[in-house]
């Protein structure tokens, strides 16, 4: 009997690895079909049902590639909808009429980055933790990231900085304009975080430097110079917000394909400033290292051991605020 027992019970434990193989091999393979591929993630939305959210301006059209999510539809469908909202806030609509976003389940607890195309409409996949909580969609920046992608046209490899860049500087500041992360958070970021997209040795400007730090970092220090030229030159009336509502008004977003000259000079003619095609001319062929500590001194902004506090009497201090105040939306 005890040998017959323990047979039945080895017999069950075969199964039961058997069973488990099996459903981790189907997690995998529905992970790897949705993953790879160079028409994904569009051929996704050929075979897959999608749920449809009405954004200002547009309509996001939501895929889930299979496999099991702990967090219920409704509360993933909410994060989407948080942060197209800090985008419309920045924008002052959605970026696209047509947005195709499908999030695919993945091992662990975290968004696991993001993807933007274009070329046959507007697309984004978003790679998902099964664990993932609701306080990590809460404090999530990769959605917004990537959301902001689709509100700049398409360019040359080359001038992947200025879309990662901007893409970086954005995110953050659309955050705050939309009540969901606040101002302190993101200029204690930026002065951590912006040294690493200075020039290092051998750079050759940012047009011909793609190094990480360059592309993300580097690309944001461009950013930010532009904001604050913009609101030097206009009385603080005017930003690099305005310049890129500007882009969009014009037609431009990631479904187009345009030149990094359409796109500088779209952005200066809704400011009426010439700032970011002189900014691009000036770092885009060669290193520029504009001081930092300078410039935080400057807005305002003072290192308190790892906190910081804001000193509100500084020569740039009313531009810093005015670049997260919160913006009216195209049509109010």
């Amino acid at each position: 009997m005890k040998a017959a027992g323990a047979l039945r019970w080895t017999i069950a434990a075969i199964v039961l690895a058997a069973m488990l193989a099996s459903v981790l091999s189907f997690r995998a393979d529905a992970q790897s079909e949705y993953m790879r591929g160079d028409r994904m993630p569009y051929d996704a939305f050929d075979r897959l049902p999608k749920t449809d959210l009405d954004v200002p301006g547009g309509t996001i059209h939501v895929a889930f590639a299979p496999g099991e999510i702990m967090l219920p539809k409704e509360k993933l469908l909410d994060w989407i909808r948080m942060s197209a909202r800090a985008v419309t806030a920045y924008y002052g609509r959605f970026p696209v009429t047509s947005l195709r976003l499908l999030l695919v389940p993945v091992d662990g607890a975290r968004i696991k980055g993001g993807t933007t195309w274009g070329y046959r409409g507007a697309a984004i996949r978003i790679p998902i933790g099964r664990d993932a909580t609701e306080n990590v969609l809460q404090r999530d920046w990769v959605m917004v990231h990537e959301m902001v992608h689709t509100a700049l046209p398409d360019m040359p490899d080359r001038y992947a900085w200025l879309s990662e860049g901007l893409a970086v500087y954005v995110e953050p500041v659309a955050r705050v304009q939309a009540g969901d992360l606040p101002a302190r958070e993101i200029w204690q970021a930026m002065m951590r975080d912006m040294p690493k997209g200075l020039p290092q040795a051998s750079d050759q400007g940012l047009d011909n430097t793609p190094t990480w730090g360059r592309r993300y970092w580097g690309g944001a220090i461009f950013c930010l110079l532009a904001d604050i030229e913009i609101r030097k030159r206009t009385d603080n009336r005017l930003g690099l917000q305005d310049a890129m509502r500007g882009v969009l008004a014009a037609g431009g977003n990631h479904a187009q394909d345009w030149t990094i000259e359409r796109v500088l000079a779209a952005a200066d003619k809704a400011v009426g400033v010439d700032v970011l095609t002189r900014l691009h001319d000036e770092m885009g062929p060669k290193p520029v290292t504009p001081n930092l500590e300078a410039l935080w001194r400057d807005l305002g902004l003072k290192r308190n051991g790892e906190d910081m506090a804001f000193d509100d009497d500084a020569p740039l201090a009313a531009i810093r605020k005015a670049i997260t105040a919160p913006r009216q939306q195209q049509g109010d």
